[in-house]
């Protein structure tokens, strides 16, 4: 209440309608009542969706940790077991080279030795082959730093042989169409 209301007040003039002071108190305490409950109820609510959302959010943080350590050791497993596939089908060709090892020892004839060994070796390469292993060829080939490593360069015997790979010294391989070994060339110059 300002001054001049209670000046006012004391010398019993009436207040306006607008001003009167019980009205005013009356509306405002009733009306602080209606409003401290909704923001309560609201306040409540926020901090119940609050909790709820960092429980959400512990739960997804537990299974990313989780997730990280399971793929981890997966990818150890696979790692230590990426080469069982190979290996499995590289023990015929094993057993196959065992075997000729005998007959070595107990063969004279060159051509029988020589069909063995012939026989171990084509196995071995379709096995190889089956796995994805493909040879390059390079010989007469342009020459191209990507593919081969060159170890010398001789003069080329003729005009069209110049900057073309003249011998392999050591062929070079894809494993489904990645290079896994360079060749090894001598170039023309």
């Amino acid at each position: 209440m300002t001054e001049k209301d209670k000046d006012m007040q004391a010398n019993g003039q009436s207040l306006p309608n607008d001003m009167d002071i019980n009205a005013d108190e009356n509306q405002s305490g009733s009306s602080h009542l209606n409003d401290a409950l909704p923001e309560e109820d609201e306040a409540e609510k926020l901090r119940a969706e609050l909790e709820e959302l960092k429980k959400k959010y512990l739960l997804l943080n537990a299974d990313f940790d989780n997730f990280k350590k399971r793929n981890a050791k997966e990818r150890i497993e696979l790692i230590n077991t990426a080469n069982k596939e190979v290996i499995i089908a590289l023990l015929d060709v094993l057993d196959d080279s065992e075997r000729a090892a005998k007959q070595l020892e107990a063969t004279t004839g060159v051509d029988a030795v020589k069909e063995g060994v012939l026989l171990v070796f084509n196995k071995l390469y379709s096995v190889l082959q089956s796995k994805g292993l493909k040879p390059m060829d390079s010989l007469h080939q342009e020459f191209n730093a990507d593919l081969h490593d060159a170890i010398t360069e001789i003069p080329a015997p003729t005009e069209e042989l110049k900057g073309k790979v003249l011998d392999v010294l050591q062929k070079g391989y894809y494993l489904n169409d990645k290079i896994i070994r360079h060749a090894r060339v001598v170039v023309g110059k």
